[in-house]
């Protein structure tokens, strides 16, 4: 009874037809995403290279700091001096990780800073040179929402298909 209403509906005609269709789908989006890509991805190489750089600086002047408070304590002044100074910037920055804490709700660990430095660059310069992100973002998802309809489409459960009919079908090349 179910196997003669499943084959009067033409599930599996359609279910053809539909992957067809996300297929044409997929490649058109894919054709049209392309130049983003490329610009796209000059522009997360060069805010990559951005961050480091400003993570580079961050240990340099961390470094600066150690060796002048080593200088200043050893040579110039004492410890007894020295301690009250190495205290009070120890304070400051515990309040800087605070306010960064308060002003962007994060908290203040160093990968979700990078990323944080990264997607303002990213962002910053793709407005500078005019990359529309809404409409690469929109594609982007687009593209996600199809590959999976198609991997639903070809999930053997799904289908209703021994895995033998699945496995071959053409696949995608991503």
């Amino acid at each position: 009874m179910i196997c003669k209403l499943y084959s009067s509906l033409n599930v599996k005609e359609h279910q053809i037809a539909q992957e067809a269709e996300i297929s044409k789908q997929l490649s058109q989006m894919k054709t049209d995403i392309e130049p983003y890509e490329k610009f796209a991805n000059a522009l997360m190489l060069k805010s990559e290279k951005h961050t480091n750089r400003l993570a580079w600086l961050g240990l340099g002047l961390m470094g600066l700091q150690m060796g002048f408070l080593a200088r200043l304590t050893w040579w110039e002044y004492s410890w007894d001096i020295m301690e009250p100074v190495t205290y009070f910037i120890t304070y400051s920055t515990s309040l800087v990780m605070f306010a960064y804490y308060v002003v962007t709700k994060q908290d203040y660990n160093f990968p979700l800073v990078k990323d944080r430095q990264f997607l303002i660059t990213f962002y910053k310069h793709a407005k500078k040179q005019g990359l529309d992100l809404d409409k690469y973002n929109s594609l982007k998802e687009s593209i996600a929402q199809a590959e999976l309809d198609l991997k639903r489409l070809r999930d053997p459960l799904q289908a209703n298909l021994p895995i033998q009919q699945i496995q071959k079908q053409p696949q995608l090349k991503s």
